[in-house]
C-alpha cells in the first residue's frame, strides 16, 4: 500500500499508468474509490493518481482541521514526492472546489483543470440542507448511516458498492465533518477572473441543483467550455465511459 508521509501525517495513494499526469480528488466521506473507473480506463493513456484525502479511507487523522488549503498543499507535497512538476487536476463534487483553490494558490503546479459537478460556493437552500444533514450524521458518529447512503448513491453496481462502503469506514467522523463544514464557508466566486488555466466544466442534464453552479463558472472563468452528460450527480461512477472520453479529448486539445 502506497504510503506518503510528511510532518506526521500519512496519506494513502495509488499511481497507475504512464504520460501525462492527472490527479483526482474526491468529496467528503467517499475515497480514491470513487475513481475506480478512471484509474482502469485513463491509465492505458496517462499517469492517474488517486489519494485519500486526511482522515478519510486510508490516509491518517488531521490534527489540523481540514480546509481546501490544506487539501491543496497535500497534493502539491505529494506532486514533490512522485516528482512531478505539473499535472492535471480533476475533482469530483468538492473535489471540484479544491481544483478551484490549487489553481488560485499553486498556479505553477497544474496543467489544466477538470471540475465534474463542482461549484465555486454553496448558496442554495437544497445544497446547504444537505450538506448539514451530512456533517451531522458524521458528527453525531452516525458514519455507517452517511457511508451508507453515499456510497449506494454512487455505485453502478454491488461490487462497486461494497469496495466504495468499506473503504469511507475506514474514514474519521471528525475529519469528514471538518470537509463538510468548509464547503459551506467557502468561497472563491469572486476570483474566478485570475484563474488563466483551461478548465474542463462536466455536468449531469439531471442534476438540476447544480446548474446554477455550472452556469457561474462557465460565465466567470476565461478559459473554460462546458459538457452536459445524461446523468444526475454522480458522474464518475455511473457516466464513467463517457466521462473518460470527455477528459481523453480535453487533454489531447490541450498537449
Amino acid at each position: 500500500m502506497p504510503i506518503f508521509e510528511k510532518e506526521g501525517i500519512r496519506l494513502y495513494y495509488n499511481v497507475k499508468g504512464e504520460g501525462v499526469p492527472i490527479v483526482f480528488i474526491h468529496p467528503p466521506l467517499l475515497t480514491s474509490a470513487n475513481f475506480k473507473y478512471q484509474m482502469d480506463d485513463l491509465s492505458k493513456h496517462y499517469k492517474v493518481i488517486c489519494f485519500d484525502i486526511r482522515g478519510h479511507g486510508q490516509s491518517s487523522y488531521s490534527e489540523q482541521p481540514l480546509t481546501y488549503r490544506l487539501i491543496a498543499d497535500d497534493i502539491r507535497n505529494l506532486l514533490d514526492h512522485l516528482r512531478i512538476s505539473k499535472a492535471y487536476l480533476c475533482g469530483y463534487s468538492t473535489g471540484g472546489s479544491i481544483v478551484l483553490e490549487f489553481l488560485l494558490t499553486t498556479p505553477d503546479r497544474a496543467l489544466c483543470g477538470i471540475i465534474v459537478s463542482g461549484m465555486s460556493e454553496v448558496f442554495d437552500w437544497y445544497n446547504e440542507k444537505r450538506i448539514v444533514m451530512a456533517r451531522m450524521l458524521a458528527k453525531t458518529g452516525a458514519k455507517r448511516l452517511l457511508a451508507l447512503g453515499i456510497s449506494w448513491g454512487n455505485s453502478d453496481s454491488k461490487e462497486t458498492f461494497k469496495t466504495m462502503y468499506h473503504e469511507s469506514l475506514f474514514g474519521d467522523t471528525r475529519n469528514i465533518a471538518q470537509y463538510y463544514n468548509y464547503s459551506l464557508e467557502y468561497n472563491c466566486t469572486n476570483q474566478l477572473h485570475t484563474i488563466h488555466h483551461p478548465i474542463l466544466l462536466i455536468y449531469g442534464e439531471k442534476d438540476k441543483a447544480f446548474h446554477k453552479y455550472a452556469k457561474i463558472l462557465n460565465e466567470k472563468l476565461p478559459h473554460n467550455e462546458l459538457k452536459f452528460i445524461k446523468e444526475k450527480h454522480q458522474i464518475p461512477t455511473k457516466s464513467a465511459s463517457e466521462f473518460n472520453q470527455l477528459i481523453r479529448g480535453f487533454i489531447q486539445l490541450h498537449k
